[in-house]
C-alpha cells in the first residue's frame, strides 16, 4: 500500500527523501572494464554467453538481420514510431544553434565555432523490456547536430534483439548496431575492441552496472548523465479522476522496483481514492510485481493545506517528471526551477512524452535536475573559440594584460606580450 503522509516543515528531509539503491557494485564493474580492456572481443563474447545466453560468432549487426527486423514489425507501429521521430526531429530542431563571432573596436574578433561530436555509442536496455523509443531519443538529436558516425550497442538476450529496436535504429538513423550490453558495452565503447570502434561520448540510460561503468569511464570519455531509477511527481487535487493519477503513478513503478512515485495533494479524502486505485489497478498490470515494489518501496502521497506549497517541494525534490494536473497548469512554469520535463494539464500524462510529443525523454534523476537538463542536440556538439587580435588592438590591451599576468607572477605570460609591444607587427587576415 502507498504511504499517505501530511506534510509537516520540519519533517520535511525525512518525508522527501529519496531511499535510492545503495548497493555497491564499484568493484564488480571494475573487474569487467579491466577484462574488457585487455581481452576487447573475447571477454565481450564470454559475457554474451554467461548473462545473455548467447554464443555468438560476430558482436555487429547484419544490414541483412536489421532489413528483416524491419520487415516483420507491423506497419501501424512503423508508421507510428515515423510519426514520433517526426515530432522529435521538430523539437529538436530548435535546438541546432550556429557558431558566432564579434567584431570589436581596433579590428579585433573574438568568436565561437560549433562542431559535432565525431564518434557517439548509444546505449539501449533491453533486459526487462525493449526501448525502441529510447533509440529515437538518442539518435535523432545526435543526426542533428552532425555527429558522423553513431553506434549503438544493446543486449542480445538469446542472441537476439528485439525487432522494434532495430526497426527504430533504421527510422532514426543509427550507422552500426553491436549485441553487447551491461558495464562490458560501456567499457567496448570507451576503450574500443576488436569489433566495437572507441567512441567519445557515450549516451543512454541503464541499470546501476550501466550507470556505474559510465561513472567509471567518465574522463576516458564523455557521458550524457548517470542516470538513475525513474521517478514521477504529481501535483492534483480533488477535481482530477483519481483512477487517472492512479495510473499515472503506476506508469512509472512498473518501470523498475527502484522507481519512485509521488503525489502532492492539498485533499486528504482524495489521497484517500487515489490509493484505493493504485491498489485496485495493480493487478492488472503485466508488471505488477515490479510495480508493487516500486509503490511499497518508494511511492508516496504527501498532503499538504495548500498546493502552494507544492512549487517549493518540486524544487527541493528536483525530480525527473512532474505532472501539474491542475485546471491553471501553466501559471506554474515560471516558478518551477528544478525539474527534467513538465506535463501540463489532466489530459498530458507523462507516457506522452516518453513517446511521441517530441521533448526528449532521457532527463536527469535523483534530484540532478538542480544542476543538469534533458539530453539535447547541445550534448552532442562541442565549442570551440577564437580570438583575433591584429597589431593596434594588442597596442591598446597589452599594458593591462601585461600587468595582469605579472600579478599572478607569470612573467612568460607578459614577457610574450611584451616583446610583440616592441617589436611590432603588420597584417590582418581579417580584412
Amino acid at each position: 500500500m502507498i504511504k499517505i503522509m501530511k506534510y509537516n516543515a520540519a519533517e520535511r528531509d525525512a518525508i522527501l527523501n529519496r531511499n535510492l539503491p545503495t548497493d555497491d557494485v564499484s568493484a564488480v564493474v571494475a573487474e569487467i572494464i579491466d577484462n574488457v580492456r585487455r581481452n576487447k572481443d573475447a571477454a565481450l563474447f564470454a559475457y554474451c554467453r554467461e548473462f545473455d545466453y548467447a554464443d555468438l560468432t560476430d558482436l555487429e549487426v547484419s544490414a541483412e538481420e536489421i532489413d528483416a527486423a524491419y520487415a516483420s514489425v507491423d506497419t501501424e507501429f512503423i508508421n507510428i514510431m515515423r510519426d514520433a521521430a517526426k515530432n522529435i526531429e521538430k523539437f529538436h530542431q530548435q535546438q541546432v544553434r550556429q557558431g558566432f563571432y564579434i567584431r570589436e573596436q581596433n579590428a579585433l574578433v573574438v568568436g565561437q565555432v560549433l562542431n559535432p561530436i565525431e564518434n557517439v555509442g548509444l546505449y539501449v536496455p533491453g533486459g526487462t523490456a525493449a526501448y525502441p523509443s529510447t533509440v529515437l531519443m538518442n539518435c535523432i538529436p545526435a543526426k542533428l547536430a552532425g555527429c558522423p558516425n553513431i553506434v549503438m550497442v544493446t543486449p542480445a538476450n538469446g542472441g537476439k534483439i528485439a525487432p522494434a529496436i532495430l526497426a527504430a535504429a533504421k527510422i532514426a538513423g543509427v550507422d552500426r548496431i553491436f549485441k553487447v550490453g551491461g558495464a562490458q558495452a560501456i567499457a567496448a565503447l570507451a576503450y574500443g575492441t576488436e569489433s566495437i570502434p572507441r567512441v567519445d561520448k557515450i549516451v543512454g540510460p541503464g541499470n546501476a552496472y550501466v550507470a556505474e561503468a559510465k561513472r567509471q569511464v567518465f574522463g576516458k570519455v564523455a557521458i550524457d548523465m548517470i542516470a538513475g531509477p525513474s521517478e514521477i511527481l504529481v501535483v492534483a487535487n480533488d477535481t482530477c479522476n483519481p483512477r487517472h493519477i492512479a495510473a499515472d503513478l503506476l506508469s512509472q513503478a512498473e518501470h523498475d522496483a527502484q522507481a519512485s512515485a509521488v503525489l502532492v495533494t492539498d485533499s486528504a479524502a482524495f489521497a484517500e481514492k487515489v490509493a484505493a486505485e493504485i491498489e485496485s489497478q495493480l493487478p492488472e498490470l503485466p508488471r505488477a510485481d515490479i510495480a508493487r515494489a516500486s509503490i511499497a518501496q518508494n511511492g508516496k502521497i504527501i498532503v499538504v493545506d495548500s498546493l502552494d506549497v507544492a512549487v517549493d517541494l518540486i524544487n527541493q525534490i528536483a525530480p525527473e517528471h512532474v505532472e501539474i494536473c491542475l485546471d491553471n497548469p501553466l501559471s506554474y512554469i515560471t516558478s518551477i526551477k528544478n525539474a527534467g520535463s513538465i506535463f501540463l494539464g489532466k489530459n498530458c500524462p507523462e507516457a506522452v512524452g516518453d513517446y511521441f510529443a517530441g521533448p526528449n525523454h532521457t532527463l536527469p534523476t535523483g534530484g540532478s535536475a538542480r544542476f543538469s537538463s534533458a539530453l539535447s542536440v547541445d550534448d552532442f556538439t562541442k565549442k570551440t573559440q577564437y580570438v583575433f587580435y591584429p597589431e593596434i588592438a594588442l597596442e591598446a590591451a597589452g599594458p593591462k594584460i601585461i600587468r595582469f599576468a605579472e600579478e599572478e607572477g607569470l612573467s612568460a605570460h607578459a614577457r610574450s606580450v611584451a616583446l610583440r609591444l616592441g617589436e611590432g607587427r603588420n597584417g590582418n587576415i581579417f580584412k
